[in-house]
């Protein structure tokens, strides 16, 4: 025998004909089994029709009032409550490890900035700026950082000096020697005294030796040129 749905009480506003239902606890126990009947026999065919139609996993648990255990389950209830425990792990992970990171670059960002404001500060002190708000110590300690620093650019200026001293030096004696090489080379003084001896044999090979100094043996009054044949 089918009981009507004491639930479904007409309101006296209606809608296409079916009244509108206030969602309280029913004090009736008898209604109230009643409607807990219909309405998980209803819940367990929509979970059904959910887990065909869209090919879902669908995992239903109902325990009555009196403690009775209603169950349905296209897989497995124990495996999907699984896979539920998983993923809502994994989800709450992220979400910490996101904030944690998070956190962390917002940190290093604060740190940079406070570190380029030091910076920026630093070098108008340095620049004879903002010195207003300096005790006499800090201005010890920013004598002290300009002498260190005046004493590093003047080594680095001995450095860089004596290097290009020796780069000079190489070039000087690179050019030297290409100097000596070109004299020995034809065109030369080495070469022309060569080519000048050679001018002095005429057309029939002979030798010139009227440059030479007569020997007193053979001296004579009207000095001879000699030919050696």
């Amino acid at each position: 025998m089918a009981f009507p749905d004491p639930s479904m009480s007409v309101s006296p506003q209606r809608k296409m004909g079916r009244g509108k239902i206030e969602i309280k606890r029913i004090e009736n126990t008898t209604n109230r089994q009643v409607t807990f009947c219909k309405r998980r026999n209803g819940l367990l065919k929509k979970a059904y029709e959910l887990s065909v139609l869209c090919d879902a996993e669908v995992a239903l648990i109902v325990f009555s009032s009196r403690g009775r255990l209603y169950e349905y389950a296209n897989n497995s209830v124990k495996a999907t409550i699984e896979r539920y425990k998983k993923a809502s792990s994994d989800s709450s992970g992220a979400g910490s490890a996101s904030e944690a990171n998070a956190q962390f670059y917002q940190q290093e960002a604060d740190k940079l900035r406070q570190q380029i404001s030091n910076l920026q500060n630093n070098n108008r002190q340095m620049m004879g700026d903002s010195l207003g708000s300096l005790t006499a110590k800090d201005l010890k300690n920013l004598e002290t950082k300009l002498e260190k620093g005046i004493s590093r650019i003047r080594s680095k200026k001995e450095i860089d000096l004596h290097n290009n001293n020796q780069l000079l030096r190489a070039k000087i004696a690179e050019s030297e020697r290409n100097h000596h090489n070109m004299a020995v080379l034809p065109g030369g003084s080495n070469y022309d005294s060569m080519q000048s001896s050679q001018q002095q044999f005429d057309s029939r090979g002979y030798f010139q030796v009227t440059g030479l100094q007569p020997n007193n043996q053979y001296a004579r009054q009207d000095q001879m040129s000699l030919q050696l044949v």
